[in-house]
């Protein structure tokens, strides 16, 4: 039991020594296995499609005619888990279309889902994806978006050329030679 205490305390470089070391032997295969495979797992979904966004969000009052209305706005938006508000981005391959969409706008924007539209916000999931912000939206969820970081855009690109562009969707025809022109004769009257 000391062992694999041990084990979960080593950093994940000594870790991958330890299983190229012993790979084939009862040890790591019985004891410490699921240890090592959930600290890789870990490790390959931080470095492949998570990352952790720390998220500082600030109450503006707005002056519209007699009323005084409060609005929210992302104040910082920085990389790591050091801050109020901490989410993870997490890419999905389905949205590598409107990842590239936002990349190519001119500038790329990252999207907060707060809560419900008229509390104050609370923020539970953040998105590269316009497609999946505006689905929020139409729950009557309040959206913040906020300039993406370069830092994030690097890794977008990144993992846009890792994974591959998403296909084209093509509509596929109902029966053979349906949309085509056919060659009929014509039939003319002398």
């Amino acid at each position: 039991m000391m062992a694999l205490g041990m084990l979960t305390c080593l950093p994940i470089q000594a870790l991958s020594l330890l299983v190229r070391f012993f790979q084939n032997t009862f040890f790591l295969r019985t004891i410490s296995s699921h240890v090592i495979h959930a600290r890789f797992r870990v490790f390959n979904i931080m470095s492949d499609n998570l990352r952790p966004i720390s998220i500082t969000l600030v109450a503006e009052a707005k002056q519209v005619k007699r009323f005084t209305l409060t609005q929210w706005r992302i104040a910082e938006l920085a990389l790591g888990d050091q801050g109020d508000n901490v989410l993870n981005l997490q890419l999905s391959m389905t949205e590598r279309a409107a990842y590239r969409f936002n990349l190519t706008s001119t500038t790329p924007r990252l999207f907060v889902r707060a809560g419900f539209a008229g509390q104050t916000p609370k923020p539970d999931a953040i998105t590269a994806s316009q497609d999946v912000a505006a689905g929020w939206m139409d729950g009557e969820q309040q959206v913040l978006e906020a300039a993406m970081p370069m830092a994030i855009q690097v890794w977008l690109e990144n993992y846009l050329a890792r994974h591959g562009e998403a296909p084209m969707e093509m509509r596929k025809k109902k029966r053979k030679g349906a949309g085509r022109a056919k060659d009929t004769p014509s039939k003319e009257q002398p």
